[in-house]
């Protein structure tokens, strides 16, 4: 079971790192919300040991971070 969160895990941080390969029609605050985002929610992920409420929660403040970061 753990062996296949850790995979998906991984599969979603790919799937995001990815994703911002998009972002060169976004605006600069868009960016750092998106790049925000993907950061915290590895960082959630790699904390709270491949929980997805920690990967969740990563992301929403990596994501309002990001957004405030610009302003």
């Amino acid at each position: 079971m753990k062996v296949m969160q850790r995979n998906l895990t991984r599969a979603v941080a790919v799937a995001m790192l990815l994703g911002l390969g998009a972002c060169s029609g976004m605006s600069q605050q868009g960016q750092n919300t998106a790049i925000g985002a993907g950061v915290g929610a590895i960082g959630g992920s790699v904390l709270t040991g491949g929980s997805t409420a920690g990967t969740v929660g990563g992301a929403v403040v990596g994501g309002v971070i990001g957004h405030e970061v610009t302003k």
